[in-house]
Order: structure tokens, then sequence, then C-alpha cells
């Protein structure tokens, strides 16, 4: 929102303009003469600081937050692709480190959640379900931020103490970082259960709909169409 829109729909605006206006139609029945314009001015003024006080003046800058809710109104078409790149890129990391670093079975791991990923993606686009603000907020970040997060996170502990080294946890990062796949994985699983939930839903009361819709009209009480008896649907006999 601009911050000419603010200022124009702001009520202080209208209570100017409208104590201006009063002044001007006094001008124009000939009660104030050529001072009328001047006064029309000091009126207006009058009226957006008595209207910013009384109903509040203008925001001139956007409250803390609206930012970001703009920032995901306007990237909602881009959010696919965000995902995909973000995904591409985990991806990449995994192909372009040796088995010490990711062995097979975590490697799959970090493919499979990345599959998961992208058919939630598409599951989500598909649906006629929605998703929660919190939900698709958790939806996005998993693939932009939380995943490639804790990747990176993990990229940066040496190997062997990756591998060997117990943290303050009592786990290897090795083992965390399982952890956190895990984590990861139950959240997709419970979004994607959730839209399946709704389409189930949805699905259901077309169901009942439909057979609502044919109890009361049921094809019995169709009129019965009025056909030739069948012998004279029979192709006429030749004779000899």
């Amino acid at each position: 929102m601009t911050v000419l829109w603010r200022l124009l729909n702001a009520p202080a605006n209208w209570c100017g303009l409208l104590l201006a206006s009063a002044v001007l139609l006094l001008q124009a029945n000939g009660l104030l003469g050529l001072p009328g314009f001047a006064i029309a001015l000091l009126g207006y003024a009058a009226g957006f600081v008595g209207g910013g006080l009384w109903l509040g003046f203008p925001a001139w800058r956007d409250p803390v937050g609206s930012a970001c809710l703009d920032d995901q109104t306007d990237d909602k078409n881009d959010a696919r692709q965000a995902m995909e790149n973000a995904l591409a890129a985990v991806r990449q990391g995994i192909a372009s480190h040796p088995e010490q670093r990711f062995p097979a079975a975590l490697r799959n791991r970090v493919l499979t959640l990345c599959r998961s990923l992208d058919e939630l993606l598409r599951q989500w686009e598909s649906s006629r379900g929605t998703l929660s603000l919190q939900d698709g907020f958790d939806a996005r970040h998993i693939a932009t931020r939380y995943l490639p997060d804790a990747l990176n996170a993990y990229l940066s502990i040496p190997a062997p103490y990756a591998a060997e080294r117990r943290l303050d946890n009592g786990k290897t990062a090795q083992e965390t970082f399982k952890d956190t796949l895990a984590e990861l994985e139950d959240k997709v699983r419970e979004l994607a259960d959730d839209l399946a939930a709704q389409d189930a839903q949805a699905f259901l009361q077309h169901s009942r709909f439909l057979r609502r819709k044919f109890a009361e009209n049921p094809l019995t009480e169709m009129p019965a169409l009025d056909l030739p008896p069948p012998e004279n649907l029979l192709p006429p006999r030749r004779e000899g």
C-alpha cells in the first residue's frame, strides 16, 4: 500500500476535505468572497489535524511484520520455483560429497525427503484443501531454509569429527543430523496427511450430495419412453 493511498483513505484526510468543502460551499454562495480559498485551506488543515487527533493520522510507514506478509503475497507465484531451486541445491550438495561424508543410507534419506517435498508441493497445488498460514510457512521453509541450513551446518563439521565425536546431546553430529531429518520427515508427512484428509472430506461431501440428489429424483420416476413393440423393430422380411 503506497503512502498516497494511505493518505487518501485516512479519516484525517476526509475530515479535512469535509471542512474545506463546507468553506467552499459558503464561498460559492457569495458569503466569503475571495478570501474563501485561503479559509478553505485553513479549514482543511484544521479538519486534518482534528480528525487525526480524534480518529487517527495516516500510517506513513508499514507496521512491523507487514513487509513480510506483503513479501509472502508477492512471492506466492514464485514459491514453487524457490522450493525447486533449494531442493536442487540440496541434491547437488549431496552428489558433490563422497560416501564418507554421506553413507548410502544417509544419502538416500536426504534424497527421499527431497522427493517427499516435491510430492507435497504438487499435492498442495492440486488439492482442494488449504494449509494454515503457519503450515504453509513451514512447508516452504522446510525446503528453502530448514533442510538447507541443517545440511550446511552438518557439512561445516569435518567428516571424522561428525562421524565419531559425541556432542553435548550424547550423539554424534551424523546421528543428530538423522534426528533432524526425522523431524522434517514427520512434519512433511503431517502436512501431506492434512491435505489428503481435506480432499477426502470434500470427496465424501460430494458423494453425499449426489446421493441426496438422486434420492430426490430417482431414475425409476422417469416417464417411460413410447417405443414401438419389439416386433416392429425387426427389419422387414424378404420374400423368396
